[in-house]
């Protein structure tokens, strides 16, 4: 049975994705070193060792202000009480352009987009324009109409659909 480092979990299902770390390694060294396999598996948990130390004092400083969510704050906080004062600066930095970018990626999907969303009759539209697609695919491309029971159907709905069709 596989020692249990962390609660409930075994050391393999705590570790990092090896193409990514040594891709990561790679790329703070200058080209001309290498990485032996044993000293990139180190260092790979080398890391992860630290980010449960970080996580594990994080859950502390949340614990002491009574949150049950680890929000930034403290794992600033974090780093702070195990000594690792001098990297608060860059990794606030850091943390601020990850919410700038996903900020940016968020509106240009149209997540926030305010404005942009379709009207009720576009929605419906479309919502049955689906409809009929997924229709036609599990009758082998072939269309055929929905059967509507006009008690329980809007009168602009059957025509929305009669457009689509």
């Amino acid at each position: 049975m596989e020692p249990m480092d962390i609660v409930g979990k075994t050391k393999e299902d705590a570790s990092l994705p090896k193409a990514t770390m040594t891709k990561i390694i790679k790329e703070m060294l200058p080209p001309d070193v290498r990485v032996a396999r044993d000293a990139q598996d180190l260092l790979i948990e080398c890391c992860v060792e630290f980010i449960n130390l970080i996580s594990s004092e994080s859950n502390e400083v949340c614990s002491r202000e009574e949150k049950r969510t680890i929000a930034p704050e403290h794992v600033l906080k974090a780093l702070e009480v195990l000594g690792f004062g001098e990297y608060i600066k860059e990794v606030h930095a850091a943390y601020e352009q990850h919410r700038l970018e996903t900020m940016q990626d968020s509106l240009k999907s149209g997540k926030w987009s305010n404005g942009a969303e379709m009207t009720e009759e576009e929605a419906l539209a479309e919502q049955q324009r689906m409809f009929a697609e997924a229709r036609a695919r599990m009758n082998g491309g072939v269309t055929i109409p929905k059967q509507a029971d006009p008690e329980t159907v809007n009168p602009k709905q059957l025509e929305t659909q009669d457009e689509c069709e």
